[in-house]
């Protein structure tokens, strides 16, 4: 299957409480007069995903009124599912976009809407890598000098394997399923640069909403 035929759907976790930069919703920063998640949307239309789903949590009315007016201009629907647990840690958020999604995919993208630098080349080097794949490998890891990056594929058939357990997200699930893993192994920063303090903020040219 090549790259070209892949059905793509697209999960962005965009829950988080931005504690660290003093509660402030991290797929809002700007970079270039544009929020972060506006300029994920951007990225992502280019790969016509059959569906794009953003898990919101803390500050969800800001996000989902930003997105609101994204889908105006977007040219895919963007759809927006609300985490009101009170846990609302990265695993329920997680496993909530998990049972949310809709859509006859073959591989999903997991992502974060906090890496300033992930564009088109990084999500076509993952779809590239996945259609490469041997017949026991279902997801595709960036690595970066040992460190685990993101986002993440994963085949439908991993998808479906996980729903089967209860409470059960991607990250254990890789962790206890190995030899399912193919590893991306990259120099590129990108994948592993995200935003959690002002310090992060100078560094990668962003600004508060």
């Amino acid at each position: 299957m090549t790259t070209h035929s892949l059905r793509l759907a697209v999960l962005l976790l965009a829950a988080g409480q931005g504690s660290r930069l003093g509660s402030v919703p991290k797929s809002l920063l700007k970079k270039d007069g544009k929020s972060l998640l506006r300029r994920f949307c951007n990225v992502v239309e280019s790969f016509k995903p059959l569906e794009f789903l953003v898990v919101t949590g803390f500050h969800a009315e800001q996000i989902e009124e930003e997105l609101a007016q994204m889908q105006v201009e977007a040219s895919l629907e963007i759809r927006a599912v609300r985490n009101s647990s009170h846990v609302n840690d990265q695993a329920s958020s997680v496993r909530l976009g998990l049972e949310s999604l809709q859509s006859d995919f073959d591989v999903l993208l997991v992502a974060l809407s906090d890496q300033p630098l992930i564009g088109a080349s990084e999500i076509a080097e993952l779809l590239e890598d996945f259609a490469k794949r041997t017949a026991t490998e279902e997801i595709i890891l960036p690595l970066v000098d040992g460190q685990r990056g993101n986002p993440v594929l994963f085949s439908r058939a991993v998808i479906e394997r996980i729903l089967k357990i209860p409470k059960m997200v991607c990250r254990p699930y890789m962790d206890e399923h190995s030899s399912l893993v193919r590893i991306l192994h990259s120099s590129n920063a990108a994948y592993i640069i995200d935003i959690d303090t002002p310090e992060d903020l100078s560094k990668q040219g962003l600004s508060l909403p």
